[in-house]
This record gives C-alpha cells, sequence and structure tokens, in this order.
C-alpha cells in the first residue's frame, strides 16, 4: 500500500492546498504555476490509491510540473538531461531543508524500497539500451556497480541531491516503461517497482511542495507552458 498523509498532517494535498490560497498572492508567476500545477495533480491522484500505474503516472506528473524539464530530446541524451535536471532542482531543495527532512524521509521511511530499486536492472536506463542494440551498453552491469558504490558514497556523505537524482533517474525509467506503452496495465512484472515508486512520490512530492512553498524569493524559472491569453 502506497503511504498516505493523513488529513490534517502539513504535508497532506489537501493542507498543503491550503497553505497554497493563503500564501498564493506573495508568490511570483512562475511559482504560482508550479505549485499549483503540482498540486493539482497530487490531490487527483489521491482518488487512486488502488490502481498502482494512474497513481504513479499522476504523481510524476505532478513532479514534473515541479521541476519543469525540456521536452523532445533524443531517448539517451533525454535520461541524462533529466538526471542533470533533477540534480540541479534537489540541490536547490536540500539547500533550503534546514530541518533535513528530505533525507530523514528517504532513509528512516524508505531505506529497504530504496535500495531495491537502485538494483533493480529493469529500471536501469543503460540494462534496456543494451537489450535493445544500442552500441557501447554491452558493460551496463559495471555501470549498475558504480551506480551504486556512487550510492554508498552519497550516503556517509549525506549528500542528499545525489541520492535522489540517482534515484529518480530509475523512476524516470519506470516513467518511461508506462507512458510509452513498455509495459502491460497492472503487469505482474513491475509490481514491485510501481509500488515502491508510487509510495516514494506520495510522500516526496508533498515535501517538495512544501519547500518550494516557503521559499518564495527564490528565481524559480519559469515552466515550459505558462499561461498564455
Amino acid at each position: 500500500m502506497p503511504h498516505r498523509h493523513p488529513a490534517g498532517h502539513p504535508l497532506h494535498p489537501d493542507s498543503l492546498k491550503e497553505k497554497q490560497r493563503a500564501l498564493r498572492d506573495g508568490f511570483p508567476t512562475p511559482l504560482t504555476l508550479r505549485v499549483h500545477r503540482a498540486l493539482s495533480w497530487l490531490r487527483r491522484a489521491e482518488d487512486e490509491a488502488n490502481d498502482g500505474d494512474v497513481r504513479f503516472i499522476l504523481l510524476w506528473i505532478g513532479f514534473n510540473a515541479t521541476y519543469a524539464g525540456d521536452v523532445g530530446l533524443a531517448l539517451g541524451a533525454e535520461i541524462q538531461r533529466e538526471r542533470d535536471l533533477f540534480m540541479r532542482f534537489f540541490t536547490t531543495l536540500v539547500a533550503f531543508d534546514g530541518k533535513h527532512r528530505i533525507y530523514d524521509m528517504v532513509w528512516q521511511r524508505f531505506p529497504q524500497e530504496i535500495r531495491v530499486l537502485l538494483d533493480n536492472r529493469y529500471v536501469f536506463a543503460p540494462f534496456w539500451h543494451h537489450h535493445n542494440g544500442v552500441a557501447g551498453f554491452a558493460d551496463w552491469r559495471d555501470r549498475l556497480e558504480r551506480d551504486r558504490l556512487a550510492i554508498n558514497s552519497a550516503l556517509a556523505r549525506h549528500d542528499t541531491a545525489t541520492i535522489l537524482s540517482i534515484l529518480f533517474g530509475r523512476l524516470y525509467v519506470l516513467r518511461n516503461q508506462l507512458v510509452h506503452g513498455g509495459a502491460t496495465w497492472n503487469s505482474s512484472a513491475n509490481r514491485n517497482q510501481v509500488r515502491d515508486g508510487t509510495a516514494l512520490l506520495g510522500c516526496l512530492l508533498p515535501l517538495f511542495v512544501d519547500l518550494m512553498m516557503d521559499n518564495p524569493a527564490f528565481a524559480w524559472p519559469m515552466p515550459n507552458y505558462p499561461v498564455v491569453e
């Protein structure tokens, strides 16, 4: 079962919406759009507790609204570009997270799920590049081991931004499988990664939005699709 914040909890979607209504007059336009859009998808995801695939997709759209990456790149470049965007976004959030809420949530609530995801070759992009015949990825096992070493090093340094960028790189592969028709709905083949990915997104996305609302003075960039009259 994906974790859900109880009603009245500061990170429950409805509580975040109340906070947004109270603060939004002081938000610059880019932050207004990002938070409003992210919360709309986060709140919709609350209605899909029994459909992991749909809930994951809805939560990912909400997450995408917060960091708003470019679209239209080739697959290999796209995955690396997204990881670069993740790193910048997470570095910003971690700098604002003086109470270390992200790190504590990641490693106190989900250590086992994260380790399983990071060891899972089926959400590791080089594994699929190799099996799809892309040259240069026969060493995917070595790459997976290097990622594992990077995670252990980041964990020792409490480098939350690096941990999250690698973790979300895995979730991005799962996102592609679902959104691009690379998986069957409710398939038993990917249930574990959908279950764990959904649980992680369901807890981390509200925290990301909360940190963004607490820092309206930061120069949040305009989303790719602003409102145009």
